[in-house]
């Protein structure tokens, strides 16, 4: 061999850290310490754990004596004044129906309402959704009621409760609503007496469970993280509705 290729041989390069692009540099870096960042990233993510299942787990507590069977609601509905049942949105089938889990608080919401006419009260419904464009949630819900009896004026109609905090805030901003009995499913009404009990609403839910549902495993992971999310919407009090209309729940609920 060459002498000056043997010494070229010998003496490669040495390709020092400094010299290298950033891109290089990071990957280095996370070749090094990736075993510190995974160990990191699995602390967090069980910090994060902990926190969504106290606060769901402490939300569910404190809103346990608001819970009331059917059958208390329906006593108590002819016992006390409510201003309304309010009933929460839950979507709505391709073909504009109600889904399975609307369907059922519809009528859980209708039966209280009869129950209440049968003492000699007459408790409004107050459906609270989304209208958005074609997407009528609302008119769907009224539209099932009806057919299940409840008188048109009877029913009120929130087109703006885009979401739980909304639906609830707008109930006493727009419709003036101070005792409220709350129609949703039963992993959804901790929530719901969470955030009406920061408002300073009084009050009390039914669940509306009448069948099992799809996917509720994912509607429960889904739960816990909008519980943690309206823990802190709640704290913030923000007032939604405060420059709509007002509503007064006893006039016609075909106004609205």
């Amino acid at each position: 061999m060459d002498k000056g290729l043997a010494a070229e041989a010998t003496e490669a390069p040495v390709c020092r850290e400094g010299s290298l692009t950033l891109s290089v540099r990071v990957g280095l870096w996370f070749r090094r310490h990736w075993r510190y960042l995974l160990t990191y990233a699995v602390l967090l993510a069980l910090l994060f754990g902990f926190l969504l299942i106290t606060v769901s787990a402490c939300m569910v507590h404190v809103t346990r004596p608001a819970l009331l069977t059917t059958e208390d609601a329906a006593a108590r509905l002819g016992e006390q004044e409510f201003d309304c049942i309010l009933v929460l949105g839950a979507g709505l089938r391709s073909d504009g129906t109600p889904s399975s889990m609307l369907s059922d608080r519809v009528q859980v919401a209708c039966d209280l309402y009869a129950a209440a006419s049968s003492e000699g009260r007459t408790v409004p419904l107050l459906m609270s959704g989304d209208h958005t464009g074609d997407y009528n949630e609302v008119a769907a819900m009224k539209d099932l009621a009806v057919r299940l009896g409840v008188p048109s004026e009877d029913v009120f109609l929130d087109h703006k409760g885009y979401s739980t905090y909304e639906s609830l805030c707008r109930a006493r901003e727009v419709y003036g609503v101070r005792r409220v009995l709350i129609v949703t499913q039963e992993f959804h009404l901790p929530r719901a007496l969470f955030i009406a009990r920061e408002l300073g609403l009084d009050a009390v839910g039914v669940a509306a469970d009448l069948r099992p549902y799809a996917k509720a495993f994912l509607q429960d992971g889904r739960e816990m993280l909008a519980r943690y999310k309206d823990l802190f919407v709640a704290a913030r009090g923000d007032l939604v509705g405060t420059t709509d209309p007002k509503v007064d729940m006893g006039a016609n609920g075909d106004d609205t």
